[in-house]
């Protein structure tokens, strides 16, 4: 199956402005980890502005582009500036790279052309290793609440705090402006959404995400019916046609799996969740690493919201309970809710983050840069059921370049314990 790409349009367009051979170049290849710019020793190398799109976690699509610098002279130069100054027309976010120890007219001027266009910007004092800012520049730079990082971008220093600052001042508009399962519906089309009644589920209302799904479905003129498992088959009897998406509560994931027909895309209000608050690629990928668990292991639960333990909690109780019947023995379980996030995480062989139904989706990305950073997977609720259950799969066929990854994941797995073996 042909991936459809991302339109330019629909990505976030990142552009790297500043002087001749501030190393702009070489931040866009650290970034990307391809050699996307030409990388020299003499300025002026990059001669017009050079566009890298990308799958960019965890903002998602974006697009890069590398301007030439706007100190560049004579008739050719003047020629490369007009082009570079073009690229502020389109930029959603600006990146300043300048060296470290090199600041004037010109690096005023962009962030003052940023600020004139209300585009929000990032500077980077690269070559940190042969110069410091002076320390009242980053002072002025903390009032005017301008984001700045410090990279050695030739030996990927600094990436890491890079991306985070990305992530940070990346436009609200772009960070939230998603849906949940209307795009996987379509206007007219119907959901069919599967809501267990239980101790979860406070009296009188709905959890969180059902509700928030519900409301995105309706404005985007899809259609959708609500039962509970047990009204499934009769629901699905009535119908003139199969329902366009099965969403289910992940506890009951296993019976509606067995009632839902199999060529009626299934996956669970975690899973979509996985993708509306955070970033679905990322979390597929963690789930794998469930495989490599084995007894003795630490597992960090991680709960968005605070609120009183049931019995039989899902975090708590059910998920401990299926991941140690997976593994085959005991494993240590940690439980953390709210904001109670700890900093260092690199004890934990996984986390399982719940939906984050009550985050925004900036704060959940923070927390899977954070996993990143300290080289822990990180998965999530609806994706460890799933996945302990047998299910994972199809539980991931709404999103076919997902299951790709996943497909392609699990295949890699396969081959490294056949060498091992």
């Amino acid at each position: 199956m042909m991936v459809q790409r991302t339109p330019k349009g629909f990505r976030l367009h990142i552009s790297l402005f500043g002087r001749r051979n501030a190393g702009k170049s070489s931040l866009l290849n650290a970034i990307t980890r391809q050699q996307v710019s030409i990388v020299s020793e003499f300025a002026g190398t990059t001669t017009d502005p050079v566009e890298k799109p990308m799958e960019f976690l965890p903002l998602g699509p974006v697009l890069f582009i590398d301007t030439a610098g706007i100190d560049d002279v004579g008739a050719l130069g003047e020629m490369r500036v007009k082009r570079t100054f073009r690229v502020f027309d389109r930029s959603d976010l600006g990146v300043l790279v300048t060296d470290a120890g090199h600041w004037g007219e010109y690096e005023e001027q962009i962030l003052a052309e940023f600020y004139r266009r209300g585009i929000p910007a990032v500077v980077v004092f690269n070559k940190d290793d042969l110069g410091q800012p002076d320390p009242s520049l980053l002072s002025d730079l903390d009032a005017k609440q301008v984001r700045f990082v410090r990279t050695v971008a030739s030996q990927g220093q600094g990436v890491l705090d890079f991306r985070q600052a990305l992530l940070d001042s990346a436009p609200d508009e772009f960070i939230d402006s998603r849906t949940i399962a209307a795009d996987l519906v379509g206007a007219g089309e119907l959901a069919l959404l599967v809501v267990p009644i239980d101790k979860e589920a406070p009296k009188g209302r709905l959890i969180l995400p059902q509700v928030q799904t519900i409301r995105d479905l309706l404005d985007a003129r899809s259609c959708c019916m609500v039962v509970k498992e047990s009204e499934l088959a009769a629901a699905l009897d009535r119908l003139k046609r199969p329902p366009r998406l099965v969403v289910t509560d992940s506890q009951a994931f296993q019976e509606v799996a067995r009632i839902t027909p199999r060529d009626v895309p299934l996956t669970s209000f975690s899973i979509l969740f996985a993708r509306f608050k955070g970033d679905l690629p990322t979390q597929v990928r963690g789930t794998l690493a469930i495989e490599r668990l084995v007894p003795g292991d630490r597992i960090l639960i991680a709960e968005a919201c605070s609120h009183h333990p049931i019995e039989d909690d899902i975090g708590r109780e059910k998920i401990p309970r299926w991941l140690t019947r997976y593994v085959g023995g005991e494993l240590h379980f940690d439980v953390v809710a709210g904001h109670d996030y700890p900093d260092d995480i690199s004890p934990y062989d996984l986390v399982v983050h719940c939906g984050a139904c009550v985050f925004n989706r900036r704060a959940m990305l923070s927390r899977l840069m954070l996993c990143r950073a300290q080289g822990v997977p990180i998965t999530n609720y609806g994706l460890t059921i799933a996945y302990s259950l047998g299910i994972f799969e199809r539980a991931l066929e709404p999103f076919p370049s997902v299951l790709e990854i996943y497909r392609q994941g699990s295949a890699d797995h396969s081959t490294d314990r056949k060498m091992k073996g």
